[in-house]
């Protein structure tokens, strides 16, 4: 039943990892719910995107980039430009991810081992060596039916995980309903919080992949329904789940005054209040949401580069096993450099909102086009979302420079 669920399962594992629990356990322990209605209209674009991307696919039968390398005027010049902005802002938020859960990994033997304490670095970086080579052999199975069921094993951990946390930790009813009201925090750290909120939730990556990942499973143009219910489904799932780990962070530490700064901070401080249980619990689900998120970080630039060669699925070439064992090498830098994760990873996701713009008004041209679309007519609710979900780009785009500058200066 699970796997017949589709690509969707691709865009919570792009969308849920550490970078997306990090974000949300930040802004929880520190803003409370007040960055809800950034999460709520990220999800609201991401699932219309999705839907879009889809029906572009299995009604033109081509690919993103390749169709914009085909059909759009400077279009190889868009797409070589989202290949690079995509793969620089995955491969950063690959180091955060692995950062954090070997960190995790180390936290819950060091509880059990206590000779590891002094030996923090080494065990930090052989944990991520062993992760990635585990990763790395994985993937040189090369099938898109094997990366689906190891995403939906972690995916489904995560999810749960993170939802049995909110029984043990609930926010109150008022700090939900004010989350809905557009505020941005006006504090140091308020614009770049927005950004990678909406850098990590509505992902470009996730749009992008979706026609090869459609192509993978096999669906066509009999399948366009079963499509429109994936990508709803798929960013109801992101906004629950997200929305969770949010309202777990303000109801354990923004109360207590406790904001996130480093990995063993999202343990120690839901302690008192949740106990070892609810510990335990939501350790895991930031667990899984890492790992879930490895294989589609790994995947990313071979599948755009491929997508905008040919825009077929390719994961048994020489070249798709040469960028994934640099993505690899890429991912190890944080645990090399002892960086902290938790900073890493919040600046990675800022970075990915600077291609959003391209891609949005790149498939706004392609499906309002009649001859690729084959006479189907994009309706004009979906257009006025699509026009919607550009200018909001924009504006995250246009925060995402101010809050890069703010971090630097």
């Amino acid at each position: 039943m699970i796997l017949g669920f589709g690509p969707g399962i691709f865009a919570i594992g792009y969308t849920i990892g550490t970078g997306s629990v990090t974000s949300m356990i930040v802004a929880g322990s520190t803003y409370g719910m007040q960055l809800l209605w950034v999460l709520l209209l990220s999800c609201l674009f991401s699932g219309l995107l999705m839907f879009v991307y889809g029906n572009y696919a299995l009604i033109s039968g081509e690919s993103a980039l390749y169709g914009f390398k085909k059909h759009l005027k400077g279009g190889k010049i868009i797409a070589i430009l989202i290949i690079i902005g995509i793969s620089f802002g995955q491969w950063n938020s690959l180091m955060g991810i692995l950062g954090i859960s070997s960190n995790i990994i180390y936290e819950i033997l060091a509880m059990n081992f206590e000779s590891l304490v002094p030996h923090k670095y080494e065990s930090v970086l052989t944990i991520a060596i062993v992760i990635i080579v585990i990763f790395y052999a994985l993937m040189l199975v090369g099938r898109y039916t094997f990366f689906e069921k190891i995403l939906i094993i972690f995916v489904t951990f995560m999810g749960l995980s993170f939802l049995l946390s909110l029984f043990f930790v609930r926010p109150q009813a008022m700090e939900i309903v004010k989350g809905l009201i557009p505020s941005v925090p006006d504090v140091a750290g308020g614009k770049m919080m927005v950004a990678a909120f909406v850098g990590t939730t509505m992902a470009a990556a996730t749009f992008l992949s979706r026609p090869l990942f459609i192509q993978g499973k096999g669906w066509t143009i009999k399948n366009l329904d079963q499509q429109k219910k994936d990508a709803i489904t798929a960013a109801v799932l992101v906004f629950i789940i997200s929305g969770s780990v949010m309202a777990v962070a303000c109801g354990a530490l923004f109360q207590s005054g406790n904001p996130v700064v480093q990995v063993l901070d999202m343990a120690n401080t839901l302690e008192p209040v949740a106990g070892n249980l609810a510990v335990t619990i939501f350790f895991f689900g930031t667990l899984s949401a890492g790992l879930s998120s490895i294989f589609p970080c790994l995947l990313i630039a071979p599948l755009l580069i491929a997508d905008y060669q040919s825009g077929k699925l390719d994961t048994d070439s020489r070249q798709f096993r040469i960028i994934t064992a640099i993505a690899c090498l890429v991912a190890l830098i944080v645990p090399v450099f002892g960086a902290n994760p938790i900073e890493m990873q919040i600046l990675s996701q800022v970075f990915n909102v600077f291609v959003l713009p391209l891609v949005v008004l790149g498939i706004i041209l392609m499906v309002n086009n009649k001859s690729i679309m084959k006479g189907y007519k994009t309706s004009m609710y979906v257009n006025v979302g699509l026009i919607a979900a550009f200018f909001f780009s924009c504006v995250i785009s246009y925060n995402g420079i101010l809050a890069i500058g703010e971090y630097f200066n």
